[in-house]
């Protein structure tokens, strides 16, 4: 597929903006040559002539003693090639952190301290055995550019060796190089047997420049060659030319937003470093507060703005190094130039080309204001190009449970996001299952009404009004789930399959294919049972992406009394299943999980097919579960996140199986959270459009000759095909016996 906004991570994207941003900025502070002094002297009186920003800049100085990088083994046997830019902005970009685990991960360094005090002690023996070999190549280089004081000129200690230690920082510049750089590193630990074969990188300080706002807009990563070869509590002493440096660029390419400027006031997180910079930040026509920032000094509401990387569709180039405009025709699409434009105009074949795609992706682009077409308090600036997710959710109070799962936030190492082995976060207090949409305020969630609902809702206001949700609740983005799978049941269902009579079944088995995030938040699905209460409910979750732990598990949530009432210690429960009928299974919502591929899975068939936000051409095995789903003809509808996914996941019906998909229609209950794209403008929504599988005709169905003695191959060959047609006048005769 082109374009993957709807289904990348998006802290991968915010990973690839700094990434990209730290590069460039590696390069440039590295291409010194002899005209060094001039060099930066033009540079600082390029700085002295921008406009200044009203707002507030912070220089946050953040050592890290706890979480180092380590490199993992990739497919490949022996080292890694480490993080490349390639990896998170080249044409197959990965869609998940998880997708990074082979090449790279955070670890703990906190982990078995004690235990490793001898062994660093047994590896410097080997180092002075070997000559120096491994890491210490590379520490004299970091020496070098920390070594010489804040009274020199800060580019002074940019030497020539710098550009390649910059490249280790930045994850290599050319593959090669930085595998051997790896290698290199690697090479005296393989001799032990109790550790792994590359010691884990320690970032032992990041220098990161904000304004009061949470824009990021430069930043700096000092990266040791293993973990115990340098210390953050030397001091600050040495941070003063590299500092400057990060604030010259900071200001002459921000990377959060906005033109080339300089601050009007700068204050420091650091006493030492505070001191160090009182002679140099002057000389940008900068001023430097009087003292410096001795806490999280910026506003109350700060926030790290949820930068999105805008880059361009061909090339990858970020915004912050080229001037980034939309195709003139269709404004889908970004582009750094006519050059980008005409090649991604020009490709071949020629139905992935810009000029087969340019006229379908502009009536996806009118279709942006109905899509933003919600009742809520918020619609408009949730639906703006430039939504602050990160923001919305913190003024909010939105910054636990549930609410965690749709933030940039990510566990750190030794942590998960919920309990995996016990399925996610089914550990109900109080018997309450709307407690992980819960935030920092008031409860979000009101008593369930005493009644059933009495008609079929069809649109977020209906379902509000009834719910008794205030139009200012932002969890239709949690519920959007359970609203999906209510709406294909009492609506869509009906429509285009009448004869199944669905609305009148008292219990419903629903496969859940491919699932992810709404797999981590299972207790939304709850809001079922109050929407129909007359429907016993099995969820069973199926997908080679869900937690290998979690899988054959069964679990049940039993409603005990008449009402939705949380009572302490009865109410709502959350228990295993012993998988055996109890009583009052109609009030209940059976949760299996299944963690393979769909084709894989056996048992009954289901009585209803559902994915979220599907991506049929991003995934290979969907190339044998959508034949499974055609053998058994099942209803199964989807969800995706553009009309730029239905269309491509058509495509793959039609490959996969020779059949094809329903036209898309909006869905009324979509996330009303906008998600932003990297390289186009169109409008992404999480559950924006649903359609149906139209499965391929059974070959000769209703009209099949009955075989002869020996019975038929499940899947017969043209040969035998041929023969039963030279056979064909015997049918008639057959056929009327078999009627009567």
């Amino acid at each position: 597929m082109e374009f993957v906004s709807g289904y990348r991570d998006e802290f991968l994207d915010f990973a690839a903006l700094l990434f990209g941003w730290f590069r460039k900025f590696v390069a440039e502070r590295g291409a010194v040559g002899t005209s060094l002094e001039g060099r930066w002297w033009q540079l600082e009186a390029q700085i002295r002539r921008l406009p200044q920003d009203p707002a507030l800049w912070v220089l946050h100085v953040l050592p890290n003693r706890s979480v180092g990088i380590s490199l993992g083994q990739g497919a490949e046997p022996g080292p890694g090639p480490g993080l490349g830019s390639a990896r998170l902005l080249g044409d197959d970009p990965p869609l998940h952190l998880r997708d990074l685990s082979p090449y790279v991960s955070f670890v703990s360094l906190e982990d078995g301290e004690e235990g490793e005090e001898e062994e660093e002690e047994d590896e410097e023996e080997e180092k002075r055995e070997e000559g120096g070999a491994g890491t210490e190549k590379v520490e004299p280089e970091e020496d070098q550019e920390l070594a010489p004081s804040s009274r020199e000129s800060p580019q002074e200690t940019n030497l020539p060796g710098e550009s390649e230690e910059a490249d280790r920082e930045a994850g290599g510049g050319k593959d090669g190089c930085q595998e051997d750089r790896v290698e290199n590193e690697t090479r005296p630990q393989k001799t032990k047997g109790q550790r792994s074969e590359a010691a884990p990188l320690h970032l032992s300080c990041l220098l990161l420049v904000t304004d009061e706002h949470g824009t990021i807009l430069g930043i700096d990563l000092l990266v040791d060659g293993a973990q115990g070869t340098a210390s953050w509590g030397s001091g600050t002493e040495n941070l003063a030319p590299r500092a400057y440096a990060l604030l010259c660029h900071s200001m002459a390419c921000p990377m959060g937003s906005g033109d080339p400027r300089k601050p009007q006031q700068l204050t420091v997180g650091d006493a030492r470093l505070h001191r160090e910079l009182e002679s140099l930040v002057p000389r940008l026509g900068v001023k430097l507060a009087k003292t410096p920032m001795r806490t999280w000094g910026p506003r109350p509401g700060f926030t790290f703005a949820s930068l999105r990387a805008r880059t361009c569709h061909v090339c990858h180039r970020h915004s912050f190094e080229v001037k980034l405009t939309p195709c003139p025709q269709c404004s889908a699409v970004l582009y750094c130039g006519e050059a980008c434009l005409r090649a991604d105009w020009r490709r071949c074949p020629d139905d992935v080309s810009h000029r087969f795609w340019c006229p379908r992706l502009a009536t996806f682009m009118d279709r942006a204001g109905e899509l933003a077409a919600l009742p809520f308090t918020y619609t408009a600036e949730v639906t703006s190009e430039t939504f602050n997710k990160e923001a919305f959710l913190a003024s909010r109070g939105l910054t636990r449970g549930y609410w965690t799962q749709l933030s940039m936030l990510i566990p750190g190492p030794g942590s998960s996001r919920h309990p995996r082995g016990h399925m996610p976060s089914l550990s109900l207090r109080g018997g309450d299952p709307y407690q992980l949409l819960q935030g920092d305020g008031p409860a979000l969630m009101p008593p369930v009404p005493p009644d059933p609902p009495r008609a079929l809702f069809g649109s977020w206001q209906d379902y509000y009004t009834w719910r008794g949700l205030s139009l200012d609740s932002p969890t239709a983005v949690l519920l959007t789930y359970p609203l999906t799978v209510y709406y294909v049941i009492t609506h869509l269902v009906p429509q285009s399959f009448p004869e199944l009579n669905i609305q009148n079944k008292q219990s419903l088995k629903i496969h859940v294919v491919e699932a992810g995030k709404e797999f981590d938040l299972v207790m939304v699905f709850w809001e079922l049972l109050v929407l129909l209460p007359h429907v016993a409910l099995e969820l069973q979750f199926v997908g080679d992406g869900l937690p290998p732990e979690s899988d054959q598990q069964h679990f049940t949530l039993q409603r005990d009394g008449p009402e939705v009432s949380v009572r302490p210690g009865s109410g709502i429960s959350a228990r295993p299943s012993s998988g055996t009928k109890e009583k009052g299974a109609r009030r209940d919502l059976q949760i299996k999980v299944s963690a393979r591929p769909y084709h894989l899975l056996q048992g009954p068939k289901p009585d209803l097919v559902i994915g979220f936000n599907s991506g049929f051409g991003l995934k290979d095995t969907w190339l044998s579960s959508l034949p499974r789903l055609q053998s058994l003809r099942v209803p199964a509808f989807f969800t995706e996140s553009s009309e730029y996914g239905c269309v491509m996941d058509d495509q793959t019906m039609a490959v996969a199986t020779g059949g094809g998909t329903s036209p898309p229609q909006p869905n009324p209950f979509r996330s009303p959270f906008r998600l932003r794209a990297a390289d186009n403008c169109m409008p992404w929504y999480c559950n924006a459009f649903i359609f149906h599988l139209v499965y391929k005709p059974a070959q000769g169905s209703g009209t099949r000759p009955a075989p002869g003695p020996p019975p038929p191959s499940p899947t017969p060959s043209a040969p035998p095909a041929l023969t039963r047609r030279r056979r064909g006048e015997k049918k008639p005769g057959r056929g009327a016996r078999r009627r009567r």
